[in-house]
């Protein structure tokens, strides 16, 4: 998909971060926005400001975990714009804990965020942009963290593995029955985002565990250490809007971590216990 003029992008998780940064692009490709993020506030203050200069968009409050609420997005999207050629299923949290530690609440809460806020988008939007017939493109957010796997993240390892795997199938699917949709997985390592401080948008029932363990607490601030001294959105957004150009699936913001990549591959190939890989 190369002429983005007067097409139309929703983007969840579009009030900040990577979400922000790509509707920034879309924008300035001449795409008509709809924006979709949980926190309120800070999407209208995000449309307004995407409002001020001159771009078609609508903000629509939305908890991706929640089926009927992406439903509701849907119906808004087309209710105002007709079509959608570019979906951007972004919306992502996490939690830094040890398996054994992370609560069936947790699990619900990354899962439904970061791995049901893609089914539900999927089957939202895919019917209807199938039958417009035009051209379009699907991306997921995954992460690094879906092509390799870290300490005390197992929920959003998980999350983020089950986002690479469902968008492969997902552009087989499309490819067999010679869809004009394209699918990219965007992987990206450390970026700028508030991914770290993302208990902010959490609901009341978050659990605490009695002790913080001291493992976890460490892998938990290295982490926050390497979001804050990654990449920029507009870099990430700059690399999301080459791969729908070129049509390429695997969206590797960090060319670096490819390494990694390969010490996993050849780890299950040689059927050795896994390495640690440094944050």
């Amino acid at each position: 998909m190369k002429n983005l003029q007067g097409k139309v992008a929703v983007i969840t998780g579009g009030a900040e971060g990577i979400g922000k940064g790509i509707a920034v692009r879309a924008a300035a490709e001449g795409m008509k926005l709809v924006l979709a993020d949980i926190n309120a506030a800070k999407l209208e203050a995000t449309v307004a400001e995407f409002k001020a200069h001159g771009v078609d968009v609508i903000g629509v409050p939305t908890d991706v975990a929640r089926e009927e609420q992406v439903n509701a997005l849907a119906e808004q999207a087309f209710a105002k714009f007709g079509k959608v050629h570019l979906l951007v299923n972004n919306a992502g949290v996490a939690v830094a804990k040890p398996a054994w530690e992370t609560s069936q609440k947790d699990w619900d809460w990354v899962m439904g965020v970061n791995f049901y806020g893609v089914t539900h988008a999927l089957r939202a939007f895919v019917p209807t942009m199938l039958k417009h017939g035009e051209e379009g493109h699907i991306v997921n957010t995954a992460s690094m963290a879906g092509l390799t796997s870290q300490p005390s993240l197992s929920s959003y390892n998980a999350s983020k593995h089950a986002v690479v795997t469902l968008s492969e199938g997902l552009h087989h699917d499309l490819t067999l029955r010679q869809s004009h949709i394209k699918v990219s997985v965007l992987c990206p390592g450390w970026v700028k985002t508030g991914i770290g401080h993302s208990e902010r948008n959490r609901d009341g029932d978050k659990t605490v565990p009695t002790a913080i363990d001291p493992v976890a607490a460490k892998v938990g601030m290295a982490v926050l250490h390497a979001v804050e001294h990654g990449i920029p959105v507009s870099q990430v957004a700059g690399d999301v809007f080459d791969a729908i150009a070129a049509e390429r699936f695997y969206i590797l913001t960090h060319p670096e971590m490819k390494q990694a990549i390969q010490v996993r591959m050849e780890d299950i190939l040689q059927q050795r216990a896994p390495t640690l890989l440094k944050i």
